[in-house]
């Protein structure tokens, strides 16, 4: 590695007649066929696969290495030497052009890759898609003013879910030997405070009235939400097959998802793993009673596994349309969900979607006393420490569930009400 005087060689070159040229005047020193052009200093260096690389400075001598090529050498040598080295001309792609690249080598289901990318197609790419990752690496002040801006129109939960995205596009970028810095990590960004209002769970009343205003194909299909806690592409996918009566278990082996908007497949519950729920009997009778022959008997549909393009699968559908083909998640929003909801004095916003069911279920169980990794495994959560974050708000008062368990232990035996020791004289 050195740092290279473009402008002037050791010894003078000829001139077109083969004349030696003189010193410069400026300079005192050998001109070269470069002098006066761009910037006078050059660091030259070899990167980690022997690749020669080369960079030019205005300033030799200085602290910055951004603008002064005796630090820039300095930290090149040291980065190369510690690891740590990173291509400057790496950080020249865009964000958009390394985010589209890192979303295609993930292998996310297929509804959560185009969330994702609608997230940032329609939050993200507007403001920072055109910019360098490595610019953006070094000005966490963009950042900034880019969630700014986006805490202007959507809500602080929705920004911090969007920041994740970004932070992780970053993070990849880093372990690539793109950047060595991840801008949303700065103290200088400061993501929104968590909404801190809490969802209160529908009450039974709440879930009757909506079960008996919704078109009667899908009453049931509430109960089951409620009952038993599905996601609403999993109730989507529930089949014949999977509830077993006999058991009383209700196996959860696939849910309906939407590919690129129109097109639906079957795929794993969200997060590519089955599970299974005991069924209720209430919830036994409803399903055996919806699904006689002269009401709404099973539909085999056949859908690709995962991907349009996937291995064709059929199940046999509790829940179809009228025409019995798969339900497509925002048609059936739109026609069946939101005017039940009308029709049952419900406001038709985002915290009354079909997942309220989802919550009603969470609180049923806790205010009956099932614990929190109980819980998590019949909702399909990886992680208790997520079912406890989302419903912590719902659980028993500690200091009412201590009362009630001493007066439960305590308050049948004859005489505990009085202590029975005998009393001594405090000497």
């Amino acid at each position: 590695m050195a740092v290279y005087d473009r402008w002037h060689t050791a010894k003078p070159r000829g001139d077109e007649q083969g004349k030696a040229m003189p010193r410069c005047r400026e300079h005192k020193q050998f001109p070269s066929a470069d002098h006066g052009k761009g910037d006078r200093w050059q660091v030259r260096w070899r990167d980690e696969n022997g690749k020669q690389c080369k960079r030019n400075f205005a300033k030799k001598a200085g602290k910055d290495p951004n603008t002064c090529a005796d630090a820039f050498d300095a930290k090149v040598k040291a980065d190369l030497d510690s690891g740590m080295y990173v291509d400057p001309n790496a950080g020249k792609i865009t964000f958009r052009e390394y985010a589209v690249q890192w979303l295609a080598a993930q292998t996310f289901d297929e509804g959560t890759r185009d969330a994702i990318e609608q997230r940032l197609r329609l939050h993200v790419y507007p403001d920072l898609g055109d910019k360098q990752l490595g610019v953006l690496s070094k000005r966490p002040s963009l950042m900034q003013a880019w969630l700014r801006g986006r805490q202007q129109v959507i809500a602080p939960n929705y920004v911090r879910v969007i920041l994740a995205h970004v932070s992780t596009v970053f993070n990849a970028a880093i372990d690539d030997g793109v950047i060595i810095k991840n801008p949303c990590r700065a103290s200088s960004v400061r993501a929104p405070k968590r909404d801190g209002r809490k969802f209160e769970p529908w009450p039974v009343e709440r879930v009757a009235a909506v079960g008996g205003a919704i078109t009667e194909r899908y009453a049931v299909m509430v109960a089951v939400g409620a009952r038993l806690g599905l996601r609403q592409g999993e109730a989507f996918g529930l089949a014949e097959e999977d509830v077993d009566f006999l058991r009383g278990v209700v196996h959860v082996r696939r849910q309906i998802e939407i590919f690129k908007g129109r097109r639906k497949v079957f795929a794993l519950p969200k997060g590519g793993k089955e599970r299974d729920i005991p069924l209720p009997e209430s919830l036994r009778l409803l399903l055996a009673e919806h699904m006689q022959p002269d009401n709404y008997p099973p539909v085999p549909v056949t859908l690709p596994w995962k991907a349009p393009d996937g291995d064709p699968v059929t199940a046999r559908l509790i829940f179809t349309t009228r025409q019995g083909t798969a339900i497509h998640r925002s048609e059936w929003n739109r026609f069946v969900w939101k005017p039940a909801l009308v029709r049952a004095d419900v406001s038709a916003t985002r915290d009354n979607g079909f997942h309220a069911l989802r919550h009603h279920f969470a609180s049923v169980l806790l205010e009956q006393g099932v614990d929190i990794r109980a819980l998590a495994e019949f909702l399909g959560h990886a992680d208790p420490g997520f079912t406890l974050r989302t419903y912590t708000h719902l659980m028993p008062s500690s200091r009412d569930r201590m009362r009630k368990a001493i007066d439960d232990t305590w308050g049948t035996i004859p005489g505990a009400s009085a202590l029975d020791v005998p009393s001594r004289e405090i000497s």
